[in-house]
């Protein structure tokens, strides 16, 4: 008898493990996409895999469901390590019905975000699935249901990763929607509520999967995913970047690493870096950011989305930090309604996770424009200054250039709780450029002129000496230092040192309300 147990056990083992079988996995292969146990293996520390439900088999008898029954129903959920942490993960194995939602599987995802939230550990979501499981009817709406509400109650509390890693379509989509990072593979992966099909029905639009749903789409037009991919391989090796930077969660400090490069470097490109006219362009990252952070290694997220705004993640001797940036390449630097969301989203992320946030500022303002207001600017800007105030970690604004207007409030100044404030010698802080506000409060003095051309300019050098300088703001106490550009990583450095314990307190209240 219990002879006949053990082989019972490693026959219910092997046939979880198969899947859909060879010749489905081949297809899998040939489709460019790995096999979910593939993903896993990739994804974690090796060895580490401890699979949890694997004996799961569904309960649904209609439509000829009952002489369909694979062990584990389509979806893997277990725990590992990622760079030794403990780490949970869910795969969806497309070779069993599709890989499509179940009244089981659900349970078993929702399982291990209990434990997620229990332990204080991260859950990964590997996506490849057709769906809802449409024989199962409500009981598959309902396990969608389990797993938002587990969504939301995690979030700000472990970080939740979610991997499109082929299609994910209709409800499915909103799990995604509410993790923190979102990553696709081109050419692979799509994701849309109603797919072309349906569009093509009701609205007589002709879209592909790619054009409707595809990673760069996502990526680059509506902002939905945060990294795309070359492959699966790739899509996995990033995941494990970004983990890198993060903590385990929200009552841990972000892992701090060894770093050999020096935390008093110098650089003194960085003293031409800044374009002496304020109108000429730069890279904000090749110019600035690349020459601070250690190793040059920085981590951009949304590479492709909102190009006016950087975010991303560095490390400044060892201690992660998350960076937002202007960037003077793209529309001037300027804060349009992408670029606010965008920057908001990543701003509250650091500040749930205790990443602090270092903000390099070149802003001449919000986007004018009547698609921007009847866009609602002014709500969607005012997300992005919510996230700043909100947040109470360790802040640092470095004003590189221009700080305009709104934006400059907006842009972690001081006056928003940003803890040090430090502006390069070509910064200008004013409600407008130089030529904008002599054009106005100077109009009928130059009018008047002998000659006009030469009274203008002469105004506009007295605004900016007067007005814009970053010495009367520093004068104010609204910059705490005005810096040489080559110092500034130290000083970055040894701000975060002096910030390291501090506490900051909001009053107590349930939530505030964001202008969402």
């Amino acid at each position: 008898m219990s002879t006949d147990r053990w082989k019972e056990v490693r026959r219910r083992h092997e046939a979880a493990e198969a899947g859909g079988g060879a010749e489905r996995t081949a297809r899998q292969h040939a489709e460019g996409k790995l096999s979910a146990r593939e993903r896993i293996d990739l994804l974690l520390d090796e060895g580490t895999f401890e699979e949890m439900d694997k004996l799961v088999r569904h309960r649904a008898r209609d439509f000829g469901m009952d002489q369909q029954v694979i062990d584990g129903d389509g979806f893997i959920t277990g725990w590992g390590a990622i760079h030794g942490r403990l780490a949970y993960v869910f795969a969806q194995d497309f070779t069993v019905f599709g890989g499509s939602l179940s009244e089981m599987n659900a349970r078993k995802i929702c399982k291990i975000m209990d434990l997620a939230l229990q332990t204080g550990a991260p859950v990964i979501g590997l996506n490849d699935s057709g769906g809802a499981r449409i024989q199962e009817g409500v009981l598959s709406l309902g396990g969608y249901a389990d797993i938002f509400l587990r969504n939301t109650i995690s979030s700000g509390v472990v970080p939740q990763i979610s991997a499109i890693l082929g299609p994910c379509a209709g409800g499915a989509v909103y799990s995604p929607a509410i993790t923190d990072f979102t990553f696709m593979v081109d050419k692979t992966s799509y994701m849309f509520v109603t797919g072309p099909d349906v569009i093509k029905t009701v609205t007589h639009e002709d879209v592909t999967k790619e054009d409707l749903g595809g990673a760069m789409t996502h990526n680059a037009r509506s902002g939905v995913a945060h990294f795309v991919a070359a492959d699966d391989a790739d899509c996995l090796r990033r995941i494990r970047k970004l983990m890198s930077f993060l903590p385990q969660n929200n009552r841990e400090d972000p892992p701090r690493t060894a770093s050999t490069d020096p935390a008093d470097r110098e650089d003194p490109a960085l003293d031409s870096a800044v374009p002496a006219q304020s109108n000429q362009p730069y890279d904000i990252v090749k110019s600035v950011i690349l020459k601070v952070v250690d190793d040059a290694d920085f981590f951009e997220v949304q590479e492709y989305f909102a190009r006016n705004l950087v975010i991303g993640f560095a490390r400044l001797d060892g201690r992660p930090v998350g960076i937002v940036a202007n960037q003077p390449a793209h529309l001037a630097g300027c804060l349009d309604i992408d670029a606010s969301v965008k920057g908001a989203r990543f701003v509250r992320f650091c500040d749930a996770f205790n990443i602090p946030i270092v903000t390099f500022e070149d802003v001449p303002g919000f986007l004018p424009g009547t698609e921007q207001e009847f866009g609602g600017i002014i709500r969607h800007g005012a997300k992005l200054l919510y996230a700043f105030a909100e947040a109470t970690v360790p802040k640092i604004t470095v004003i590189t250039r221009k700080a305009y207007g709104g934006a400059y409030c907006v842009m972690g100044s001081k006056h928003i709780r940003t803890d040090i404030n430090l502006a390069y010698p070509t910064a200008e802080i004013a409600v407008m450029g130089a030529e904008g506000a002599v054009n106005i409060v100077c109009r009928r003095e130059i009018a008047t002129a002998a000659d006009p051309a030469a009274a203008r300019r002469e105004r506009i050098e007295e605004f900016r000496d007067r007005f814009a300088s970053p010495f009367v703001a520093a004068e104010h106490g609204f910059v705490d230092d005005v810096i040489e550009p080559r110092t500034t990583r130290p000083k970055l450095i040894r701000a975060l040192q002096m910030l390291e314990t501090k506490v900051a307190t909001t009053p107590k209240k349930k939530h505030g309300n964001i202008p969402l």
